[in-house]
């Protein structure tokens, strides 16, 4: 079954983040991302640029209106995210645990919708 890892950081902290525990970070990461593909969990998966980067689009009424920044003013934002294939949702949860990111933000799990 496939599932969608969400990873949800306070990027004021991780814009702070010591360069060398960033680094030992980023390590880590890359250390996750290839042991998923060894484990062959690993789909996809992608880092994304930070919220001042996002733009946010509506439609109402058939007109397009944009706002810049991210859709919800929360402390925590959307960092990237890990596609994977699991057993279930124990398995993905124990997949999940193991993304650095799970130690200071917040994973979200959310299975694939098969249509």
């Amino acid at each position: 079954m496939r599932y969608l890892c969400l990873i949800y950081d306070d990027e004021s902290k991780c814009g702070t983040m010591p360069k060398a525990e960033a680094d030992a970070m980023m390590g880590e990461y890359f250390a996750f991302t290839e042991g998923t593909k060894k484990g062959g969990h690993h789909l996809g998966a992608e880092a994304l640029q930070p919220t001042q980067a996002a733009t946010t689009v509506r439609v109402r009424q058939g007109k397009i209106s944009t706002t810049d920044g991210p859709f919800a003013e929360t402390k925590e934002h959307l960092g990237g995210y890990y596609l994977i294939n699991a057993k279930d949702l124990n398995d993905a949860i124990q997949i999940a645990a193991k993304i650095p990111s799970s130690r200071i933000g917040t994973i979200e799990v959310r299975p694939i919708q098969e249509f």
